[in-house]
């Protein structure tokens, strides 16, 4: 096989085809292109994900905390209410996994806007499936301590993850490299208190 800067590629028969695709990359980096840019401009609603949470059933401390078991640094933030309690929609998106893990248990991922994962794990149970188009405030399952959470009380581990990184959120913590792909919920969390 033989390749060259216009990519010609020889086939066994010795006939050459002629390969352009030079429109059709180009076509379809702008399209790629428009999607993601498309998807940042969609605005992000925000709700807290347990139903009648306030600000004391989290710690503001929590999010990248050291030590943090298996996971090293804590990704995301617990919070705390009574098993069973209804889990909600951080946002409007399609679920893109609903599964049982290790050290999640029954863990729900929802791609939101600006190509954001909002991750709910330790559920009791994920009452919503794969494929399906929630709102802000959607039930999408309950509280519970599945997982490696088995022996804590009751909560919700919420992480909020972005597809597209952050490299200025790079800093010198442990696993700081991550930070440019996980975002402090708590800001988040706190934000919206400040709104109702």
């Amino acid at each position: 096989m033989k390749y060259s800067k216009r990519l010609f590629f020889e086939g066994g028969s010795g006939k050459t085809l002629l390969l352009r695709l030079g429109k059709w990359a180009k076509s379809l980096f702008i399209v790629f292109l428009s999607i993601v840019v498309i998807g940042l401009l969609i605005p992000q609603s925000f709700v807290i994900p347990v139903e009648n949470a306030v600000k004391g059933n989290w710690d503001d401390e929590t999010f990248w905390y050291y030590p943090w078991g298996q996971s090293i640094v804590h990704k995301g933030v617990d919070i705390f209410a009574n098993e069973g309690t209804n889990v909600i929609s951080a946002t409007e998106g399609i679920v893109v996994s609903v599964d049982k893990t290790g050290k999640g248990g029954n863990i729900i991922y929802v791609l939101g806007s600006k190509w954001r994962l909002h991750y709910y794990a330790h559920l009791q149970i994920a009452t919503t499936h794969l494929g399906a188009f929630v709102h802000s405030g959607e039930v999408i399952g309950k509280v519970g301590n599945t997982g490696n959470a088995i022996t804590t009380p009751p909560h919700l581990h919420y992480s909020l993850q972005t597809l597209v990184p952050y490299p200025w959120r790079w800093d010198s913590d442990v696993m700081g490299w991550k930070k440019m792909f996980y975002l402090n919920p708590i800001s988040y969390l706190n934000a919206s208190l400040n709104r109702s």
